[in-house]
């Protein structure tokens, strides 16, 4: 069957070429229907626990999702006329954001005191006011004193002042709203940074963190793929010393770039920090391919094979070994559909659609193209590979029982190693140093307070039952209880609102600085104040229209997902055994981001067991041997402890991208042992010895295992030049397991085959 395939491939090229232009031109048309989507809820489908959680948090209070402004006066500190009035103007400015539905500062914070029997409420700077030294040390003693203040829109130590502004955005795609609102407030920052040179912005927030993923996509899409083709060129031409040999792979490459991107635009498919990078992932992978029949025809020609003779016979010896190859490797990233991060399922399926739609180029037009082309193999001293790697495979022939024990303490360290590392996800960190939000947010966290945040929902199911005292008592010891945790930087909680109006109506009395005992009269205190709150600052981020339920607001450092998750946790266990009878949820976007990157992690060890068996299988299926096929196992797990094990040394910590490294990587690295194996297999099938069959696979196919080894660790080593450490640490530590996959094909498994073919000169295998 395969040999029509080849001949009716090689004697009609020229339709072959034009039925695959066809293809390629009716799937890349679908790449026009192609969107971006930068939003942090791409991470997580719709029925997750923590963001149906949240969604839920989200419809019951105000939105939370924010703008935070940093204005930091060079004088060090934010109680001056300049700086209040700069921070007033812009609070002023801050109601035009678009979408924003809530501002808060300093000077519009809702202050309350008493004047004989009457409640004031009003602004902290009122309008009406002339900023005198008196009146600017009362808005410090106020504000610095204010539980909802401080730490929330003021630092401690006065050098920095927030506003912070709300905003209501569409449930779905909210990339053009994020545009929108983040080009609107870094105009405010740039005009500022002209008019006011001694003070510095900083922006912060959930929003600009969605803007900081879609600037990350942008910026990889950007640099990253015209790197990776640039790299592609070099590499070929060098390697295989032939500039039609670059030029025809640069055309599968981008055919079937073009191919994969028009099917996912087909498919309703969108772009995000992870799919951005589908190019650069199948341009690395597509070379292989191409670099495996390429470098097999110039050695049959070198041989003395005519053109027609040695394109056959390539494609008669690397048509196997590619598709089996293609499969396992697709095998691999179809099992991130085992993922809980929708977007990096999404990365496994377009990769896997993009690894197959090479393999049918680089086995169809490929040839078609070698044969039409005039393109000759590149002289070579003798047709012998190259001096090293000769020397080296009589080198491991040689010594091969000495190499065993020393690989198994290498292996056997790197597996301790690896068992070290700690799943830990702090999204900041996805950011590089020089990134512009990171910085804001890394400022905010060493004077103002952290950016990881939960919100505490707590649920009395029943009509203004939040103001039964027994229920305000247990909202005011929670709210404590967090206050006193050291993680926390903030918390904001209407019992202190409560306490507050208990004071202001008592004559501003501090002994009355309490729950007031009674519903009726907390009822009535939370009523008046309302009535008092201008449009915008009522309390709807706190307390539901029902008076059912009400949210506690917790600012916390820049934790780990492990410690978020365990902070998470003790403050459910302590209002549980406080008050039973109430309904306590946590939520958040930190939150979901701890949650996804444990849940995913044990997805993903599913997803690794399910590939290990099918690829399995496969081997022996295709090898058509149980022997082998068993034994190839081995030097396909021992990349992955090595890698963890380097990447323990490196870092110790793995974070929601390097959780599906393991599935991912187990499909790549199989295709250098199936090479070696199929080539070692065909001379033991041709009578040769074991040692005669180690000699032959390395002359066979060792170059091309090196040359395509590195390609794929070129291409994943740009990947890891991506300033988004989800997409940077993927191709780092891919990059070290293909590496170390090639040492231990070249090293380890022809010296585990001597060592296990007691045979030595068997003429069958099985």
């Amino acid at each position: 069957m395969t040999t029509r395939f080849y001949q009716r491939l090689l004697n009609h090229p020229y339709l072959i070429i034009l039925f695959s232009t066809i293809l390629i031109v009716a799937l890349a048309a679908g790449a026009q229907n192609l969107y971006f989507r930068g939003d942090y809820k791409t991470f997580f489908r719709e029925d997750n626990p923590q963001r149906v959680a949240f969604e839920e948090m989200q419809d019951m209070f105000n939105k939370t999702e924010t703008v935070n402004i940093l204005v930091v006066p060079d004088s060090g500190n934010v109680f001056n006329v300049t700086t209040l009035n700069l921070i007033q103007s812009l609070t002023e400015e801050a109601w035009q954001t678009p979408y924003s539905i809530r501002i808060n500062s300093i000077t519009n914070f809702q202050h309350t005191y008493a004047e004989g029997d009457d409640l004031i409420v009003d602004k902290l700077y009122p309008d009406w006011q002339t900023l005198t030294p008196e009146v600017i040390d009362n808005i410090k003693q106020v504000a610095l004193s204010e539980p909802d203040v401080v730490n929330r829109l003021v630092s401690p130590d006065g050098q920095v002042g927030v506003i912070s502004i709300t905003v209501r955005m569409g449930d779905g795609d909210q990339t053009p709203e994020v545009e929108e609102i983040g080009d609107f407030v870094k105009n405010i920052k740039n005009r500022v940074a002209s008019e006011h040179p001694d003070h510095s912005l900083y922006l912060t927030g959930v929003v600009m963190l969605n803007d900081a993923f879609q600037i990350a996509a942008n910026d990889d899409a950007a640099t990253l793929v015209p790197a990776m083709f640039a790299a592609i060129i070099v590499m070929i031409g060098v390697l295989m010393r032939s500039v039609f040999a670059a030029i025809t792979t640069l055309i599968i490459v981008i055919t079937t770039i073009a191919s994969t991107m028009g099917f996912a635009g087909w498919n309703g498919f969108f772009l995000s920090v992870s799919t951005v990078n589908v190019p650069t992932m199948v341009m690395t992978l597509a070379v292989a391919d191409c670099v495996h029949v390429i470098a097999s025809w110039f050695q049959h020609m070198r041989e003395g094979e005519s053109r027609d003779e040695a394109l056959y016979n390539a494609l008669a010896l690397n048509f196997m070994p590619v598709v089996i190859t293609s499969v396992t490797t697709s095998i691999g990233f179809l099992t991130l559909n085992f993922s809980d991060v929708p977007i990096l399922v999404d990365l496994g399926n377009l990769t896997a659609m993009g690894v197959m739609l090479a393999c049918v180029l680089a086995l169809t037009l490929l040839p078609a193209m070698l044969k039409v082309l005039p393109i000759k193999p590149p002289q070579q001293s003798s047709s012998k590979p190259l001096p090293w790697l000769t020397n080296l495979g009589e080198w491991v022939i040689t010594y091969h029982r000495r190499v065993l024990p020393y690989s198994a303490i290498v292996f056997v360290t790197a597996l301790i190693l690896a068992s070290t590392n700690q799943l830990n996800d702090i999204a900041i960190k996805y950011f590089s140093q020089d990134n512009t939000f990171r910085q804001a947010a890394d400022y905010q966290s060493e004077h103002l307070s952290g950016l990881a945040t939960i919100d505490f929902a707590i649920y009395t199911d029943e009509l203004s039952g939040i103001n039964k005292p027994e229920v305000l008592t247990s909202v005011q010891a929670l709210t404590e209880w967090l206050r006193a945790q050291p993680e926390v930087d903030h918390v904001s909680s209407i019992s202190d609102t409560y306490r507050k109006l208990n004071k202001n109506m008592n004559y501003d009395d501090e002994n009355f600085y309490r729950l007031p005992l009674d519903a009726e009269l907390a009822a009535q205190y939370l009523l008046l104040f309302e009535m008092s709150l201008p449009y915008g600052l009522d309390l709807n981020n706190q307390i539901d229209v029902d008076k059912a339920a009400t949210r506690i607001s917790v600012t916390l450092d820049n934790l780990g997902s492990k410690e978020l998750t365990a902070f998470e946790q003790r403050a459910k266990d302590f209002f549980h055994k406080l008050a039973p009878e109430l309904r306590l949820t946590a939520a958040s976007p930190a939150l979901m981001f701890a949650h996804i990157g444990e849940t995913n992690m044990q997805s993903m060890l599913k997803g690794s067991l399910t590939a290990l068996v099918i690829i399995s299988v496969l081997l022996i299926f295709a090898l058509k041997s149980l022997k082998l096929g068993t034994i190839s196992l081995v030097p396909n797990l021992l990349p992955a402890g090595l890698g963890f094990g380097i990447w323990a040394l490196l870092s110790g910590e793995i974070n929601m991208a390097l959780s599906v490294v393991l599935s991912m990587t187990l499909g790549i690295i199989v295709d250098d042992t199936v090479h070696f194996l199929s080539k070692y297999k065909k001379a033991r099938e041709q009578g040769n010895s074991a040692e005669q069959a180690v000699r032959y696979a390395y002359q066979t196919i060792g170059q091309a295992l090196i040359v395509t080894t590195t390609v794929l660790t070129v291409g994943f080593g740009i990947l890891s030049l991506s300033s988004f450490a989800l997409n940077s640490d993927m191709g780092l530590l891919t990059a070290i397991i293909l590496v170390g996959a090639l040492v231990i094909d070249l090293l380890f498994l022809p010296a585990f085959l001597l060592w296990l073919d007691t045979d030595r000169t068997a003429n069958t295998h099985s």
